[in-house]
């Protein structure tokens, strides 16, 4: 059996043809278009990268090693595979595509747009943010015009608020370093996707996003193995 067998794959038509997105665990996603594999925040933990394809692109939100994991990068990396990732990704791994908060640019003929992704509320013990302001990114990429935002580490932040047109986002729901229910419910009111999957979500039940988003008719959402 091929090995992404074994993991649950939702299939979204679009324009340039059809987009499969393959649930890897916590905040690791295969998607595929084109031909291509796009990997995002491949973690050992969830999977055995050697056995799945090779990356034609790997994106990276932040340097956490749950979300950068060298041992599965190395796993998937061909000489061809690009990287886009932060700033300070960039100071472990080299050879990637850095994008900072705000900045877009086409790679494979993909429009990525990297967007803020922190925290307000939930900080250490020393009073810093367990994500602070301008560090790591969440990326929203568009696929023939149907366009994915996957979060990152985040809280609901303000920016969430100029999202437009989201068909598919990811947002993360693990405590103490994400959010709530209740602010992944609020995040989504604020941009309104079509389709919702709670990711990176641990020990949270999924069943209380559920039901806090059950009379919001045009948010549909899925919840998978992603935890």
């Amino acid at each position: 059996m091929n090995a992404l067998e074994s993991f649950e794959t939702d299939r979204f038509p679009t324009s340039a043809g059809e987009l499969a997105i393959t649930f890897l665990g916590h905040g690791s996603l295969l998607l595929t278009f084109g031909g291509k594999y796009i990997y995002v925040d491949p973690f050992s933990r969830v999977a055995d990268y050697t056995k799945f394809p090779k990356a034609d692109l790997v994106l990276v939100t932040h340097e956490h090693r749950d979300h950068l994991d060298p041992q599965a990068l190395a796993a998937i990396r061909s000489d061809s595979t690009l990287l886009v990732l932060t700033e300070a990704c960039a100071r472990e791994i080299r050879g990637g595509i850095v994008l900072r908060n705000g900045e877009s640019r086409t790679v494979m003929g993909i429009p990525i747009q990297a967007v803020p992704a922190y925290n307000i509320q939930h900080k250490r013990e020393s009073g810093e943010p367990f994500h602070p302001r301008g560090v790591g990114n969440g990326y929203v990429l568009d696929f023939g015009g149907t366009r994915v935002y996957v979060a990152g580490d985040t809280e609901n932040i303000p920016e969430m608020n100029e999202l437009q047109d989201i068909a598919i986002a990811f947002l993360p729901m693990n405590l103490p370093y994400t959010m709530t229910p209740a602010m992944v419910a609020a995040a989504a009111r604020a941009f309104r996707p079509r389709i919702l999957y709670p990711y990176h979500y641990g020990n949270t039940d999924a069943n209380e996003l559920v039901n806090l988003l059950k009379d919001e008719k045009d948010i549909e959402v899925r919840v998978r193995r992603l935890a």
